[in-house]
Protein backbone atom coordinates (compact mmCIF):
# COMPACT_ATOMS: atom_id res chain seq x y z
CA UNK A 1 0.00 0.00 0.00
CA UNK A 2 2.80 2.43 0.93
CA UNK A 3 4.74 1.53 -2.22
CA UNK A 4 1.65 2.23 -4.38
CA UNK A 5 1.15 5.63 -2.69
CA UNK A 6 4.80 6.56 -3.25
CA UNK A 7 4.58 5.44 -6.87
CA UNK A 8 1.44 7.55 -7.38
CA UNK A 9 3.10 10.60 -5.77
CA UNK A 10 6.15 10.14 -8.01
CA UNK A 11 3.96 9.93 -11.12
CA UNK A 12 2.04 13.06 -10.09
CA UNK A 13 5.26 14.95 -9.41
CA UNK A 14 6.72 13.91 -12.77
CA UNK A 15 3.53 14.85 -14.61
CA UNK A 16 3.47 18.25 -12.89
CA UNK A 17 7.10 18.86 -13.88
CA UNK A 18 6.46 17.93 -17.51
CA UNK A 19 3.39 20.16 -17.75
CA UNK A 20 5.24 23.04 -16.08
CA UNK A 21 8.15 22.72 -18.50
CA UNK A 22 5.75 22.68 -21.46
CA UNK A 23 4.02 25.83 -20.26
CA UNK A 24 7.35 27.56 -19.68
CA UNK A 25 8.46 26.75 -23.23
CA UNK A 26 5.21 28.12 -24.63
CA UNK A 27 5.61 31.40 -22.75
CA UNK A 28 9.21 31.72 -23.93
CA UNK A 29 8.21 31.12 -27.54
CA UNK A 30 5.48 33.76 -27.33
CA UNK A 31 7.88 36.26 -25.79
CA UNK A 32 10.04 36.11 -28.94
CA UNK A 33 7.12 37.12 -31.16
CA UNK A 34 7.36 40.86 -31.55
CA UNK A 35 4.17 42.87 -31.22
CA UNK A 36 3.16 45.00 -34.14
CA UNK A 37 0.60 45.48 -36.85
CA UNK A 38 0.26 44.87 -40.57
CA UNK A 39 0.50 48.03 -42.67
CA UNK A 40 0.05 48.98 -46.32
CA UNK A 41 3.15 50.04 -48.26
CA UNK A 42 1.43 53.17 -49.55
CA UNK A 43 0.78 54.37 -45.97
CA UNK A 44 4.52 54.40 -45.16
CA UNK A 45 6.92 57.35 -45.40
CA UNK A 46 8.35 57.92 -48.90
CA UNK A 47 11.88 56.91 -47.83
CA UNK A 48 10.60 53.58 -46.47
CA UNK A 49 8.55 52.93 -49.63
CA UNK A 50 11.58 53.68 -51.79
CA UNK A 51 13.80 51.23 -49.87
CA UNK A 52 11.10 48.53 -50.02
CA UNK A 53 10.61 48.97 -53.77
CA UNK A 54 14.37 48.97 -54.46
CA UNK A 55 15.07 45.91 -52.32
CA UNK A 56 12.02 43.97 -53.59
CA UNK A 57 13.32 44.58 -57.14
CA UNK A 58 10.24 43.44 -59.04
CA UNK A 59 9.18 40.79 -56.52
CA UNK A 60 5.72 40.80 -54.97
CA UNK A 61 5.53 42.46 -51.54
CA UNK A 62 3.52 39.87 -49.62
CA UNK A 63 3.31 41.74 -46.31
CA UNK A 64 4.68 44.61 -44.29
CA UNK A 65 4.48 44.49 -40.52
CA UNK A 66 5.43 47.26 -38.14
CA UNK A 67 7.31 45.50 -35.33
CA UNK A 68 7.62 47.24 -31.99
CA UNK A 69 10.53 46.57 -29.67
CA UNK A 70 10.67 46.85 -25.89
CA UNK A 71 12.16 50.37 -26.08
CA UNK A 72 9.18 51.80 -27.95
CA UNK A 73 10.98 51.91 -31.31
CA UNK A 74 9.84 50.05 -34.38
CA UNK A 75 11.00 48.70 -37.71
CA UNK A 76 9.17 47.41 -40.74
CA UNK A 77 9.45 43.67 -41.46
CA UNK A 78 8.86 43.13 -45.19
CA UNK A 79 8.15 39.75 -46.81
CA UNK A 80 8.70 39.48 -50.58
CA UNK A 81 7.87 36.64 -52.96
CA UNK A 82 10.19 36.26 -55.92
CA UNK A 83 10.63 33.30 -58.25
CA UNK A 84 8.38 31.17 -56.03
CA UNK A 85 10.40 31.80 -52.86
CA UNK A 86 9.66 34.08 -49.94
CA UNK A 87 12.33 36.09 -48.20
CA UNK A 88 12.34 39.17 -46.04
CA UNK A 89 14.15 42.23 -44.80
CA UNK A 90 13.82 44.95 -42.19
CA UNK A 91 13.71 48.69 -42.76
CA UNK A 92 13.85 51.39 -40.08
CA UNK A 93 11.35 54.30 -40.03
CA UNK A 94 13.87 56.48 -41.91
CA UNK A 95 14.16 54.02 -44.82
CA UNK A 96 17.49 52.49 -43.82
CA UNK A 97 17.86 48.78 -44.68
CA UNK A 98 18.75 46.96 -41.45
CA UNK A 99 19.01 43.27 -42.35
CA UNK A 100 17.88 40.63 -44.80
CA UNK A 101 16.36 37.22 -43.94
CA UNK A 102 16.30 34.11 -46.12
CA UNK A 103 18.10 35.72 -49.03
CA UNK A 104 16.71 34.77 -52.42
CA UNK A 105 18.93 32.47 -54.48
Amino acid sequence: MIIEENLMKTKNLLLTAVIGAGLACGVTAQAKEQPGEMVQVNSLPASVQQTINQKAAGGEVVSVKREDDTNGRWNYEVVVKSQGKEWGFEVDPNGKLLKTHGEKK
